[in-house]
């Protein structure tokens, strides 16, 4: 198919919509002061094409990032009407608390936050994906506001009847603890940690999001 051919399909929108997770920001190395974000889209974006290819669907999914860097889910509500619902996506995956329980946040507040946007995103016929937050490493005390947080969020999407990512058990090692080849600072990702985001992402949500639009389109 030619780009232009491309450019003619029907096009699916999902929004990645978060923090620095989703930004896909590392930490400086010995071997880079600053290295270059790698979010989890990239990996994701590919494992749809290649879907898509596979089926030779008529139509394509774009994937929108919008990260930033060190947001708290007070800061991801006041722009969820201007990033989400403006660009009127047919889904969004929300991954955010990570900053919030660094800053001492209760987790049912961090909770109250991320169901709001779940509903909002409903209303408006979006489709959320919730995401649960991973582990960290370094700071065994972190763990435990982090499975609060989580099974929070897994009791709010699974009273919505929206899917759930469970991001935590997708990284962790079987201490609960953030594993050491996912991270180079014990909180954020490393290039194969962010693949192993996508890998669930798509397995667990955006698989059965895209299979859906096939369907509909009449494909198999």
């Amino acid at each position: 198919m030619t780009t232009s051919q491309e450019s003619e399909l029907a096009k699916k929108l999902i929004i990645a919509f978060g923090d620095s997770l989703t930004v896909g920001y590392q930490s400086p190395t010995d071997d880079e002061e600053l290295p270059q974000p790698v979010p989890y889209t990239n990996f994701l974006g590919k494992k749809v094409e290649e879907l898509l290819h596979k089926r030779s669907a008529g139509f394509r999914v774009e994937l929108l990032n919008r990260g930033i860097v060190g947001e708290l889910t007070d800061d991801m509500v006041d722009r969820f009407g201007r990033d989400v619902l403006g660009p009127r996506p047919d889904a969004v995956i929300i991954l955010g608390g990570s900053n919030d329980l660094g800053w001492g946040m209760e987790p049912p507040s961090v909770a109250e936050n991320l169901a709001g946007m779940y509903d909002e995103a409903l209303k408006n016929r979006i489709r959320p994906v919730a995401c649960t937050v991973p582990s960290v490493r370094g700071y065994d005390e972190g763990i435990q506001p982090r499975l609060r947080l989580n099974e929070l969020i897994k009791r709010h999407s699974g009273a919505l009847g929206i899917a759930c990512v469970d991001l935590f058990t997708a990284t962790a090692d079987s201490a609960g603890r953030l594993r050491g080849e996912y991270s180079n600072d014990g909180l954020h990702l490393s290039p194969l940690g962010y693949e192993t985001l996508a890998e669930a992402i798509f397995s667990e949500a955006v698989l059965g999001i895209v299979l859906g639009y096939l369907k509909s389109a009449g494909g198999s």
